[in-house]
Formats: structure tokens, sequence, C-alpha cells
């Protein structure tokens, strides 16, 4: 009886297109611990601090190299300028009004451009209206209008609320409807499906789809508003009884107090750091980092 032979094993057929791990689970490479280093490079808040200090120890060192407070303040100068002002009170009382004032021109602006993207989104006029107005306008500097501002609503508030509309209004507009026209027709289909139209439509579907667009469009808004508001101060200078930031830097300017004039210049650009920083930073976390929507 002849004994049996043993088959001999069929040979591995290696797929291309398949990627197989040859390593075994204890031939895994361990991760190697971050160091103390890597893990402080890795928070943003630090290195931005990092810089800022360097910055700030640039300044003081070019300040003290120069020696000349009437034209570059070192940067302790101005640090002590500021906290007299803060200690005053006059920086805070002007900051105040300069922001109380940025405030209802920035809403005024985002209410009109969400009624024109709106009216775009929804009419083929609307649209046609849109884009012929962000093409005339947009270019148009805010700074421009300052002769017509005064002309037609006099020296005061009226006038620079005027002018931050026109900065803040033509930047949100196109960047929401730019987003709006970006969202996929899939998901208009869906709110269609669901009996949605118009501001529903807009309101349900749109403007989370659309959502990171719109807050770039703030975040430009807010820029435009807030260079505008401070040149627009440096003109028309006191309204409402009391000046802004833009009329404290004027008249410290006029007294040849340079660094209350960095001071003030300091203060607007904390001020500026805090709203990016704070403001529109956790508004991105809470939105569209949280719904995936950016990395």
């Amino acid at each position: 009886m002849a004994t049996p032979t043993t088959a001999a094993p069929a040979e591995l057929h290696v797929r291309p297109e398949f990627v197989c791990d040859t390593h075994s689970a204890d031939q895994a490479e361990i991760r190697r611990p971050l160091s103390t280093f890597e893990t402080l490079y890795g928070l943003g808040w630090l290195r931005k601090t990092v810089i800022l200090i360097a910055l700030a120890a640039i300044w003081e060192v070019y300040g003290r190299w120069l020696d000349n407070a009437l034209l570059f303040p070192s940067f302790s100068a101005t640090v002590r300028a500021f906290a007299a002002g803060i200690y005053s009170g006059v920086l805070l009382e002007r900051a105040a009004v300069s922001l109380q004032t940025l405030l209802l021109g920035y809403g005024l602006g985002i209410a009109l451009a969400a009624l024109l993207t709106t009216v775009a989104i929804t009419s083929r006029i609307g649209t046609d209206l849109l884009e012929t107005l962000t093409s005339m306008f947009n270019p148009l500097p805010a700074i421009a209008l300052l002769p017509l501002a005064l002309i037609w609503f006099g020296l005061g508030t009226g006038s620079i609320i005027f002018v931050l509309v026109h900065s803040v209004l033509w930047a949100v507009a196109l960047n929401t409807h730019g987003g709006f026209r970006s969202v996929s027709a899939t998901l208009l289909m869906v709110g269609q499906n669901y009996g949605l139209k118009g501001f529903a439509l807009v309101g349900a579907i749109l403007i989370p789809a659309a959502f990171p667009s719109i807050l770039t469009g703030l975040k430009v808004g807010w820029a435009f508003a807030w260079r505008t508001l401070i040149a627009a101060e440096l003109v028309f200078g006191v309204s409402s009884g009391s000046g802004g930031l833009g009329w404290y830097i004027f008249e410290n300017r006029n007294q040849l107090e340079t660094a209350n004039v960095f001071a003030g210049l300091f203060f607007v650009i904390m001020i500026g750091l805090v709203v990016e920083n704070f403001v529109f930073a956790t508004i991105e976390k809470r939105t569209i980092h949280r719904w995936g929507m950016q990395h």
C-alpha cells in the first residue's frame, strides 16, 4: 500500500494592490515619549507668547539704542505711559467710546450684508444686484467717503458709523455669498424636500453649511472696521462729547507726547489681539472645529 505523499504548500501569492504589515505585534516600535521642548512647542499660545516677547525685546533694544524718546520711545517707556493711561482711566474711557461706535457700525453692516445675501441666494435678480454693488463699492476705500459723510451726516457719530458700515458690508456679503454658493446641491435638495424655502432654507441649511466662509467674512469685516474707525476718529476728532482712541492718538501727537501715542497704538493692538484670539477663536472651536469642518 502506497503511503500518501504530503502536498507541497502552495506558494503565497502577493497581490501588489494590498499593503501587508510584515512586522509582528511584538516587534512593533514603541512610540518615543515627547521631550519637554516638544511638549511646550506644541502649545500654540506659548509659541505666540514667545514671539511677542521677542518683538518687545527688539523694540526695547532699538529704543534704548536710538535714545530719542520724541522720535521712538522704548518699550518700557510705552508700558509706563500705557499703565498711567489705564490708571487715570483716560485710555479706558476712550476705548469704550471707540468700541461702542464700532459695535453699532459693525452690527448694522452685518445686518445689511445678511439681507443682501439672503435676497441674492433666493433670486437671480438679487444675485445680479449683489454682484453689481460689490463690484462698484468693494474697491472703494472707506476713507474716500469721509468728505461725503461730513456733508451728509455732519461731524459726529453718524459719519463714523456710515464709513464703518461701508467697510463691513461688502467684505461680509462677499464671503457669505461665496459660502452659500459653495454649499452642495444635495444639501439644498434635502432642505427643499422638507419644504424649506427662502429665509427658512437659509437659516436651516445654508448658514450652518457655509459657516466657515461666514466667519471668515466676519473676521475680515472686523479688521476693516477697526482700522476704519481709528482712521475716521483721527479725521473727525471728537464725537458724542468725547473722542475715541483715534482722537487720543491725535491729541498726544499734537502735544508731542510720543510715548502716549505709542500707548494708544499699543492699546489698539491689544484689543485686536483679544478679539482675534479669544472671541473669534472661541467661536471657531465651538462651531466649525467641533463640527469637523476644519482641522
